[in-house]
């Protein structure tokens, strides 16, 4: 498994490759649909998310034990059992190349901990593009498996998250190995790493 700093990038999306869907269904935030184009996962939705295209630009239906997503949902049942904290699948969102290099970034913010945007911003070298950041990560197709649920407001507080604030909150706690307090976030400690 990669290590924080490690994990692969996000590369661009294959060109040309036949896109396809799975439905894994019984997860503890609901049913995901992962997408992928060739071996490449290039989404995962959660249902009634924010930015999540229209059903049919999923592609062709698949069944959900067949290359990648048997892999992916492998992985995704290891990290909802608590026994995996640092994801090792070829990842392929598409995105413009800022983009790819906020999701890069989210990916190494290791397992149980939180950053706030402008934290991040500064980790990519823009101190002042904290809103970008935020666009950025608002944007992420490939949710839980490319964190973005652990960038907070720089206060601390639970600010957007595509999924919405209760998947959010419930997946910091669990990541936190705690039950949920407040707003999962507050008075835990160390908030930011």
């Amino acid at each position: 498994m990669p290590t924080p700093g490690s994990a692969p990038s996000c590369a661009p999306a294959p060109d040309g490759g036949t896109r396809r869907h799975a439905l894994l269904p019984d997860t503890p935030y609901g049913p995901l649909t992962l997408v992928a184009e060739g071996d490449a996962l290039v989404g995962l939705y959660m249902t009634d998310q924010r930015h999540r295209p229209p059903q049919e630009s999923f592609g062709l239906p698949e069944d959900i034990t067949e290359p990648p997503f048997a892999a992916v949902v492998q992985q995704l049942r290891a990290y909802f059992d608590g026994t995996l904290t640092d994801f090792d699948l070829p990842l392929a969102p598409r995105g413009t190349p800022f983009q790819r290099r906020v999701w890069d970034a989210l990916r190494e913010i290791p397992y149980g901990a939180t950053l706030s945007y402008g934290q991040l911003a500064e980790r990519l070298g823009k101190p002042s593009a904290a809103r970008a950041v935020g666009l950025a990560n608002g944007k992420n197709p490939i949710g839980i498996i490319i964190p973005c649920h652990r960038v907070i407001g720089a206060s601390g507080s639970l600010t957007g998250y595509g999924g919405g604030l209760d998947r959010k909150r419930r997946l910091l706690s669990f990541e936190r190995g705690g039950a949920e307090r407040g707003d999962g976030v507050r008075g835990q400690e160390p908030l930011f790493e």
